[in-house]
């Protein structure tokens, strides 16, 4: 999919988080960061990419920990969007202190923030900009402060867990709590406004901070994906999301966009 501008007050800005130590996917890691384990031919960390910038991002901030070398140089062969690297070399900060890390130049604007484990094959009709588009489009500052993108459990490969959350006929997202199971599932894409960590340490700490002090105040949405979710975890999801991919680019009769 080619680059389009940003809808209208989307984000131009993401954070893709790449700095994790993949010890779930070894022994797959032990030589290679996950965000370039490959599915579909592609790394992961070009999927996120790729979706982001068809969404009209021009800058992506990607933070590194684990074997920072071999992101840096793949990241060099890229050419689009332009890539700010977040050194984590010293202390990996986790979800939320990642960003608490880059908050001095991200602005007052919504961003992205992806992960690199989550992928999705954009349906043929597709508009353009994507699932990504799509949600940015979704997000009302007036009304969010966070709007995750959800997959619905049942149309989701790799993911074993009990679901993240209920939502509302509104898009409000309430926790799935002492409740057996919920519907929804995080999908690994965001659009968060930055006030909601701004003057927040830079120490590790979880984003699900946020996704916390959002939802308590009422502010914390969600938007339904339509494309199959895979989460690519481990040796085994990768293997079952590859065949889902290959299965995905014959249903739908064309390369992925993304």
């Amino acid at each position: 999919m080619e680059s389009v501008p940003p809808p209208r007050n989307g984000p131009h800005i993401a954070m893709v988080l790449a700095a994790g130590l993949g010890t779930r996917m070894r022994p797959l890691t032990a030589t290679r960061p996950k965000p370039l384990i490959e599915v579909g031919g592609k790394p992961l960390i070009d999927h996120m990419l790729g979706a982001l910038a068809a969404a009209g991002v021009q800058r992506a901030i990607v933070n590194v920990h684990y074997l920072p070398e071999q992101i840096e140089a793949h990241l060099r062969t890229r050419s689009g969007p332009e890539i700010i690297i977040s050194d984590e070399r010293a202390c990996l900060l986790e979800t939320g202190g990642a960003l608490a890390r880059v908050q001095y130049i991200l602005g007052p604007e919504p961003i992205f923030v992806g992960n690199t484990d989550q992928i999705w094959v954009e349906p043929a009709a597709s508009p353009p900009g994507g699932t990504a588009g799509l949600l940015a489009a979704a997000f009302d500052p007036d009304r969010m402060d966070v709007l995750l993108l959800l997959a619905r459990r049942e149309a989701s490969l790799g993911y074993h867990g009990r679901g993240d959350f209920f939502r509302t006929a509104s898009g409000r997202l309430l926790r799935r709590g002492d409740a057996s199971e919920a519907p929804f599932v995080f999908a690994g894409l965001y659009v968060i406004r930055p006030q909601i960590f701004a003057g927040y340490r830079v120490v590790p700490f979880s984003a699900n901070v946020l996704f916390n002090i959002a939802a308590g105040r009422g502010r914390l949405y969600g938007h339904v994906m339509d494309p199959f979710w895979m989460h690519v975890g481990d040796p085994e999801a990768r293997a079952a999301a590859e065949s889902r991919w290959q299965e995905e680019q014959k249903w739908r009769g064309a390369d992925s966009p993304i």
